[in-house]
């Protein structure tokens, strides 16, 4: 039996953060814009193609932007118009897409393979960017190659608004030419360590054999060299808005102490960010899950701004508790869950005090991690709590 040509494309949302902005103030339009913190502090989020051609790049500390390009209009940043913008592209790619995977707030692969049966994949891809583009306004590029390793990489090549097709057979030829560091992972320590090795091209890495890459990269020379051929085999994670992460608690006692519930509330938050961001990831939904001594279950939840901070998530998942709690009846279990996962949590780092927000999760976790997760927690959840184990 024959097996069935794989067909990927890879759509990715231009200068994403930059292109919402110009679309909430079209007097942005053409000129050279950051989205970031301040002059001073913090990095860019994301730039405008105007100011890319200083030099300026996203993650880049706004002190070294702001030399290159001292004319650049710097944008503060509106994650909840970026949350909606993402959930509105998802939501068409889903209507249409036979199996898609959202790789991050901005990126997203869907596996066509098998569907040249019934159509041609490469006008279908088209005809979902124009329509992306018609509803959303929103300059998208993509690329269609037989594997994820290659329609990124090839997505890169087509941008600004742009789009190409890697014909099967083909993906070698179309990769040789480019600079080594266009492979994903290939990071400036690594470049400099290729290009002592005379590794300038990606077709410089088929010079030398896999055991010569291995021995002086280890795994990572193997893996370069069969991506240099251009061969993958990752896989089309399917998206689901089920995927979760959550907790709950069923207590000993049925109890309406509303300070203790509060408590149990902040724990059980804390306990799903943590997890949260040892994914990886960003939760753009978070539920709260009440259950009565009958037996009767309540839950509500709610679209939030993907994050995956603790002072965000609490006060939220407080207001639904408090939207859902019949007052003075007692409380069998609490529950808490955040759905809508996506990855690149560092997405989420890139804005006015988040640098030092992100550095403060960091040293948090890193605690928990080494002492357990319940090492550190907030001053209102230490306190003796008469409870059975998470279930």
């Amino acid at each position: 039996m024959n097996t069935p040509q794989r067909y990927i494309a890879h759509f990715d949302l231009d200068s994403f953060f930059v292109s919402v902005e110009v679309l909430n103030n079209p007097s942005l339009k053409g000129k050279p814009v950051i989205v970031g913190g301040s002059r001073e502090r913090g990095v860019v989020a994301a730039c405008s193609y105007e100011t890319r051609k200083f030099g300026v790049h996203s993650a880049m500390p706004m002190a070294t932007a702001m030399k290159l390009c001292p004319d650049a209009i710097i944008v503060k940043g509106t994650r909840g118009e970026y949350s909606r913008y993402s959930r509105w592209v998802t939501d068409i790619i889903a209507a249409k897409a036979p199996k898609f995977e959202k790789a991050s707030i901005d990126e997203f692969y869907i596996d066509l393979t098998g569907m040249d049966k019934f159509f041609d994949p490469y006008q279908w891809t088209i005809d979902l960017r124009q329509e992306i583009i018609d509803k959303t306004q929103l300059p998208i590029s993509f690329a269609l190659a037989a594997n994820k390793f290659v329609a990124k990489v090839a997505t890169d090549q087509a941008k600004p608004n742009g789009y190409i097709f890697i014909q099967p057979g083909k993906e070698k030829d179309f990769l040789a030419p480019l600079s080594v560091n266009k492979i994903p992972g290939v990071g400036e320590s690594t470049f400099q360590v290729l290009k002592a090795m005379d590794i300038i091209s990606i077709g410089d890495i088929l010079k030398f054999p896999i055991e010569q890459l291995e021995e002086q990269l280890g795994k990572w020379g193997a893996d370069l060299w069969f991506k240099a051929q251009g061969i993958h085999h990752g896989e089309v994670h399917e998206y689901h808005e089920s995927k979760s992460i959550s907790t709950e608690n069923t207590f000993h006692e049925n109890t309406n102490d509303l300070e203790f519930l509060m408590s149990e509330l902040v724990r059980m938050t804390e306990k799903v960010a943590y997890e949260l961001r040892q994914d990886e990831k960003l939760a753009g939904c978070l539920a709260v899950k009440i259950r009565y001594p009958d037996f009767q279950t309540t839950s509500k939840q709610i679209a939030i701004d993907y994050t995956f901070r603790d002072d965000e998530l609490i006060p939220i998942a407080k207001e639904l508790f408090k939207k859902l709690y019949r007052k003075g009846e007692k409380v069998r279990l609490l529950g808490v869950r955040l759905s809508e996962l996506t990855n690149h949590a560092m997405q989420a780092n890139l804005f006015d005090d988040a640098e030092k927000k992100s550095n403060l999760y960091k040293a948090i976790d890193s605690v928990k991690n080494k002492y357990g997760s319940a090492s550190l927690l907030k001053a209102r959840t230490i306190r003796k709590q008469d409870e059975e184990p998470d279930e």
